[in-house]
């Protein structure tokens, strides 16, 4: 009785096991086939008129860390090479010590990028925010995208979805080393759980404001109420 108890037990265990692990790693497999076709390099890439660079950890001065370092020197490449006009720097901004869209600004700059391209969102806390306010704040229509290759599906399915027609470019300058590559892959499979969870379920509203479109051509259309819109980018 007691050996039949504890085989039901473990068959029961390993099913639930199995349909959790498949609910974890299934949304990052999705959004990986969804965003190989959109991946470019600096050279190949297609000139768009707006670059968004995802905002990642500072050092304790302030400065730009490895992370996003590694991104914005990638923006920078690409803004000299004359395939993006601007460049959005999203992060956060919570506390006056902590300004990771400031630090990006700064790099750029101290770098040659001229300071009237460079456009700052201080409110761009996690990918889903960025994104967001790209589209609803910053009235981007079309955009490059400018992460690590572990982010960039994430980041691609969201700005689509929130109808930012986006394609990437992978910032691999290899400024941080394999073992903290190992950490940020382990740590994105939740993220994208949990963007999967918000686009479908949660639906937050992230912090909002006056619209400042970086284009004249290109208006904001602010969202009606809570929620998000639909993939074509409509409430």
């Amino acid at each position: 009785m007691l050996k039949r108890s504890f085989i039901i037990l473990w068959r029961t265990a390993l099913v639930i096991g199995s349909l959790c692990a498949i609910g974890l790693f299934m949304p990052r497999f999705a959004m990986g086939l969804f965003a190989k076709p959109r991946i470019f390099t600096v050279e190949d890439v297609p000139a768009t008129r707006i670059a968004i660079v995802f905002g990642a950890g500072l050092l304790r001065d302030g400065s730009a860390g490895p992370v996003l370092s590694d991104r914005m020197l990638t923006a920078v490449n690409l803004y000299l090479a004359g395939k993006v006009d601007k460049i959005l720097v999203s992060g956060d901004n919570r506390f006056p010590e902590y300004n990771e869209p400031e630090a990006g600004r700064q790099y750029a700059l101290e770098r040659g990028v001229p300071d009237e391209d460079i456009v700052l969102d201080y409110a761009g806390r996690r990918t889903y925010d960025t994104c967001y306010r790209a589209k609803y704040i910053f009235g981007v229509d079309e955009a490059i995208l400018i992460t690590q290759d572990f982010h960039m599906p994430r980041a691609l399915t969201l700005c689509n979805w929130f109808g930012i027609k986006s394609v990437g470019v992978e910032a691999d300058n290899r400024y941080f080393l394999k073992r903290a590559r190992l950490w940020w892959n382990f740590r994105e499979t939740f993220a994208v759980f949990q963007a999967g969870w918000d686009l479908l379920y949660a639906k937050p509203m992230p912090v909002m404001g006056e619209p400042e479109p970086i284009l004249p051509s290109s208006p904001t259309l602010p969202p009606q109420g809570k929620g998000v819109p639909s993939p074509s980018g409509e409430g």
